[in-house]
């Protein structure tokens, strides 16, 4: 993007949105505008008045990039005519993600995905995120044999609500487990993670088992992965690499409160995992908000209109 676009930031009034319009801010645009739902709008966010977000209103050619972050049907209503409208639509929901022609991104592992767009480009999970993005200059070193994660996945990400509760000091469990669905086997979240990190990473055969938990932390989502490579890697050889790798960090201690604010993944406790051959354990950290999301959606926006601009 640039400067002058003009941008519809949809759902700007929940914990991603009020992230993704001070990020743009942070970035130099100016030309943003607040939608959301009939009972947002009217209020005022960031200096910025909220428009409700209607079909008629985003499909209407005003904007050249909208930023979805807003819930799964919510997305499925307003994303297509958005797009169609000739707009490029990144959307945070799990609406699109897995769907055959829409490119799962994250620019730091195939970011040449994104320019097969045809409107809609999908954001991912804010625990495939951290974990693709960990996971891929393994797998170019070494490659993936097999994968295990455990998610701690803070208040923040199941939404605005569930953190002013948890500041409150009135944490609910149910509400700090959100949605998630259980089938008797794992979690709808668990397998999203699956998933949308086998279709990031193009290893659709992958073997990866996930174990995801809410937390009561603010922000931040920390992820502890057990990683079983086709090629012998040592630990000091895994710490090297990930330490060249765009996007990451290395700590000694990861944690929630240090990636807070912070637009890196922070790694570390890189080490051989004995129980394995070739196996591999770390820790990581993520600002579930920025790089998990709207940091995320707008680095899409970025290299898709560059390119558009370049050719």
């Amino acid at each position: 993007m640039n400067a002058s676009s003009r941008i519809a930031v949809v759902g700007a009034t929940g914990a991603v949105g009020r992230v993704t319009l001070a990020l743009l801010r942070e970035r130099g645009f100016s030309d943003v505008h607040a939608l959301a739902s009939e009972r947002s709008a009217g209020l005022t966010i960031d200096g910025l008045d909220v428009e409700e977000a209607t079909p008629e209103r985003l499909a209407g050619g005003d904007f050249d990039v909208c930023l979805f972050s807003v819930d799964a049907a919510a997305s499925r209503e307003l994303v297509p005519a958005t797009a169609a409208a000739g707009a490029l639509c990144v959307d945070k929901s799990a609406a699109f993600r897995l769907e055959d022609g829409v490119p799962l991104v994250v620019p730091e592992v195939n970011a040449e995905r994104a320019l097969e767009h045809r409107g809609i480009v999908a954001n991912p999970n804010c625990s495939s995120i951290p974990l693709a993005l960990v996971l891929a200059p393994l797998r170019d070193a070494a490659g993936l044999a097999r994968v295990r994660v455990s998610t701690y996945q803070s208040a923040s990400g199941a939404g605005a609500q569930a953190l002013e509760r948890l500041r409150a000091e009135r944490p609910d469990d149910h509400d700090l487990r959100m949605d998630w669905s259980f089938d008797g086997f794992e979690l709808d979240e668990e397998q999203k993670i699956r998933a949308e990190t086998r279709k990031i990473l193009e290893l659709p055969e992958l073997p990866l088992s996930a174990t995801c938990v809410r937390v009561p932390v603010p922000v931040g989502h920390a992820e502890a992965v057990w990683i079983e490579t086709e090629d012998a890697l040592s630990a000091e050889q895994a710490e090297r690499i990930l330490g060249a790798a765009e996007g990451i960090r290395l700590v000694q201690f990861p944690s929630p409160a240090q990636a807070t604010g912070g637009d890196d993944v922070l790694v570390g406790r890189v080490r051989q995992d004995t129980v394995a051959e070739r196996g591999l354990a770390l820790f990581l950290a993520c600002d579930n908000l920025r790089k998990g999301a709207a940091l995320n959606a707008i680095q899409i926006a970025e290299l898709v209109t560059a390119a558009r601009a370049a050719a």
